[in-house]
């Protein structure tokens, strides 16, 4: 595999575009429907290779759903409705085998390393490559079902003509809606609040709050790359300033978090004849782990520095 759940050689699928000066402003409906189409079309281009055993094409896929559940809760009181809540347990049933197949990814790309690869074949063995084929069988599974395909022709027909829309349209007719370019700024502002909010005992954080804590760093950074295609250039560079701390605190968790399951899958196995119980531990596990902490905590300090400019 040869890279990480965020990074690799691999072009991302998702590049920045650069903005059009000549563009029609977007109101948040439009905005909504542009980012929504964006996400599946990337679902449907990256199904293939996903099918065929792709780690990076089953990671894009995990990317759009993503983006496009951020989408759903940044316009919430515009989107939410009793269609979005019965699709939303479908991508939850999609994104099990999306999450199992990923993890195993990640965790053979890490047993791959020189540094963890003795390590991995004496304390694992073959039992990961057994996992992945087996995580990916059940992933090609639910991509080629018949769910799979009504969860798409769902969510493509939900994002132009759900009820959401009516009462869209409704409600705009009574009174005119907020522009988008103020909206945005208001809610990023309040989901950059709650972030530095939920991050302010990070160094002692159990694991399962810093997994709710790079969630909400995810969603922060992922509205804050597609908006930037989207409202006027002139909000731009306070977008970038948010951006960049956000997406090193998700990054910086989110390697964290794959070495603490990386380094757990040693928990199930005896040691070997004569050896101690800290060789369940892949080599420097703890400082390497001490120094992803300093790095996410440095990071969230970045967050802060720009609550207070």
């Amino acid at each position: 595999m040869g890279q990480t759940r965020e990074s690799g050689k691999t072009k991302p699928a998702y590049r920045r575009r650069k903005p059009s000066l000549t563009a029609v402003p977007l109101d948040c409906a439009a905005a909504f429907q542009s980012i929504a189409r964006d996400c599946t079309a990337r679902i449907a281009a990256h199904h293939s290779s996903a099918c065929a055993g792709d780690a990076e094409a089953v990671h894009q896929i995990r990317v759009a759903i993503t983006r496009l559940r951020a989408a759903v809760s940044f316009f919430a009181q515009m989107t939410v409705d009793a269609e979005w809540l019965r699709l939303k347990k479908e991508i939850a049933w999609l994104n099990g085998s999306l999450g199992a197949a990923r993890d195993t990814d990640v965790a053979v790309d890490y047993a791959g390393r020189k540094r963890y690869r003795t390590w991995a074949q004496g304390t694992i063995g073959q039992d990961l490559d057994v996992r992945r084929l087996r995580d990916h069988r059940r992933l090609v599974r639910c991509l080629r079902s018949q769910r799979f395909r009504r969860l798409m022709e769902g969510l493509s027909d939900w994002i132009e003509r759900g009820p959401w829309v009516a009462r869209w349209k409704k409600a705009e007719r009574r009174k005119p809606a907020e522009p988008l370019r103020s909206y945005s700024k208001h809610k990023l502002g309040r989901w950059h609040k709650r972030l530095i909010r939920k991050g302010r005992r990070l160094r002692t954080m159990g694991a399962s709050r810093r997994h709710r804590l790079r969630i909400k760093a995810k969603r922060l950074r992922y509205m804050l790359e597609v908006l930037t295609d989207i409202v006027p250039v002139s909000v731009h560079r306070e977008f970038r300033r948010m951006h960049r701390p956000a997406k090193r605190l998700q990054r910086v968790l989110g390697d964290l978090r794959d070495l603490e399951r990386f380094g757990r899958l040693g928990a199930g196995s005896l040691p070997p004849e004569g050896g101690k119980q800290s060789n369940l531990r892949p080599p420097g596990y703890r400082q390497q782990k001490k120094k992803l902490l300093a790095a996410a905590v440095e990071a969230y300090r970045g967050l802060r520095q720009v609550e207070a400019r």
